[in-house]
């Protein structure tokens, strides 16, 4: 996909456009707490973990979310307990997370239109597909918010608040108490990997197919991986290690708390980067199971280039002048 940096770039743009307003709110609530107290130059100059501590000892709304958790690869680690631990957001970073999600919902029928196209779409070409597509995703996205809410509102209680606390009342092993836990997190996990998968296809299928049914297209979807089970979650895993070497790769560069001036620029770069790496990656699995899917089911009519007609073929110009 010859546009995937220009798309990734967009998404990027979109991402830093959101968190924005949010850093400048918080910026603000650090600024009032800091005062004229001599304690900001000592801020200034790098962190300080006592005045870390008591900023978030009495933090509200916003500033709960400045943690040592927002640093480097801590910040990963946290992202992915928050969804296995079903954490809910605060309002600001759910609204954020809301407007993100629904641009990145608009681009996704351009994203897989591109993808299954071996000729370029054009800017205009690629956003009249993320129009089309845009309501036909919305409403995929209503079934995908119901599944999803269902899996943590009730099935995640249910293994972690019931399950695993009968199953462990009674360990006096810590050690087997944790194996435990993770054992439901990856019975929980593997659930939000299958619906990912789920959804994914049922995209591909809307747009490649030209489906205008949402729930016709998960249960063409849902066909497709129940005759392809290796093949789909072959390269589910395939892509999944190809994020956990880049995850891998982040733990090791992720910068720490850094200082000021060139330091703090410098892991900000660092962290932007990943960033777009990973947004690449994300691209590279959505034209991954586009390919997958019309390998197996040849949609040629599709993907070919449109047939050359007279007189703009090439024939044209074998013609005696």
């Amino acid at each position: 996909m010859s546009s995937a940096p220009a798309v990734a770039v967009g998404v990027f743009a979109l991402t830093f456009l959101l968190a924005l307003p949010l850093a400048v709110a918080l910026r603000g609530e650090i600024r009032s707490h800091l005062g004229g107290s001599l304690m900001a130059g000592e801020v200034t100059d790098g962190v300080n973990v006592t005045w870390w501590q008591e900023f978030t000892a009495q933090a509200t709304g916003l500033g709960t979310t400045f943690s040592p958790t927002i640093l480097g690869f801590a910040a990963t680690l946290d992202n992915l307990s928050s969804v296995l631990d079903g954490r809910a957001e605060i309002a600001p970073i759910g609204g954020a997370l809301a407007v993100y999600l629904a641009g990145w919902t608009f681009l996704s029928g351009g994203i897989i239109d591109r993808s299954a196209r071996p000729r370029p779409t054009r800017t205009h070409g690629f956003f009249a597909a993320s129009g089309v597509y845009f309501f036909r995703f919305l409403r995929l996205a209503v079934v995908a918010g119901f599944l999803l809410w269902w899996l943590f509102a009730y099935l995640h209680p249910w293994l972690f608040d019931e399950q695993y606390v009968t199953l462990t009342r009674g360990m006096a092993v810590e050690r087997t108490a944790f194996l435990a836990r993770v054992a439901f997190y990856a019975i929980f996990g593997a659930l939000l990997v299958f619906a990912n998968v789920l959804f994914d296809y049922a995209k591909v299928r809307l747009v490649v197919e030209d489906r205008h049914s949402a729930v016709g297209a998960l249960v063409a979807a849902l066909r497709f991986i129940r005759h392809h089970p290796r093949q789909v979650m072959g390269l589910y895993a395939l892509n999944g290690l190809v994020f956990m070497a880049l995850l891998a790769l982040w733990a090791l560069i992720a910068p720490g708390a850094g200082g000021a001036a060139f330091s703090m620029w410098a892991t900000f770069v660092i962290a932007q980067i990943y960033i777009v790496a990973r947004l690449l990656l994300k691209l590279q699995f959505m034209a991954s199971q586009t390919a997958l899917f019309q390998a197996h089911l040849a949609h040629a009519a599709y993907t070919a280039a449109p047939l050359p007609v007279w007189p703009e073929s090439p024939a044209a110009e074998t013609i005696p002048r």
